[in-house]
């Protein structure tokens, strides 16, 4: 049986290209990359859904809040070798009134919640990885995009990933940052471009490689 990931995200876990407002192909997804990095030993599956937020329930749109979903999501999947979490870009939303902590903290509820599901290996708690994606640029704010968004999401988006770290020190999760190493695009600054793609599957890959030597290590 190969080993399964889960890669449960938004619109950057889905592929979204701000370009042609359509889904990057295979080959140029992180997602997809990523599995041809790991090889046939490894499933890759993409749960990524464009607007999803970590633990709030958006009054314009339906279905996005992931705390919900969460659960049923990697029960279908199981046995899981690993989950990979990121999210907190929509949760900068105005309108959800969130500061970077509390948006921090959503993220840690939503993956001790994944952590103590028994979609694990022979019924254990799976392996949880929760990826700071890259920060919003300051530039979204003057593109179509800036209307729905808000203010200050390019602030909130900067400061998320120090508070993560700190919370998923205490959680004892698996984390990695993406600031000041992915970039994102340079059309709406909120979505990857192919090689913040390229980058991110790199990145997630050598972290994968990193947990599972620590694993077979411990075992």
């Amino acid at each position: 049986m190969k080993k399964r990931i889960v890669c449960f995200g938004d619109s950057n876990t889905w592929g979204f290209d701000a370009k042609t407002l359509e889904r990057f192909p295979e080959g140029v997804r992180w997602t997809s990359l990523l599995a041809e990095r790991l090889g046939e030993e490894f499933q890759v599956v993409e749960e990524g859904l464009s607007g999803r937020t970590a633990v709030v329930d958006d009054p314009l749109f339906e279905g996005l809040n992931g705390l919900n979903y969460i659960h049923p999501c990697l029960m279908s999947h199981a046995p899981l070798e690993l989950v990979i979490i990121m999210l907190g870009t929509n949760d900068t939303k105005e309108r959800f009134h969130l500061t970077s902590y509390n948006i921090a903290q959503g993220i840690a509820r939503i993956s001790q919640k994944a952590k103590a599901t028994t979609a694990g290996i022979k019924g254990a708690s799976p392996i949880v990885l929760v990826v700071a994606p890259p920060p919003i640029g300051k530039e979204y704010f003057e593109t179509e995009v800036g209307k729905s968004m808000g203010k200050d999401c390019d602030l909130k988006s900067a400061e998320l990933s120090t508070h993560l770290k700190g919370l998923m020190q205490i959680q004892n999760t698996e984390f990695l940052d993406t600031k000041g190493i992915v970039p994102m695009n340079t059309i709406d600054y909120m979505h990857l471009d192919e090689e913040g793609h390229r980058l991110l599957s790199e990145l997630v890959f050598n972290k994968i490689k990193n947990i599972l030597s620590r694993e077979r290590n411990v075992c």
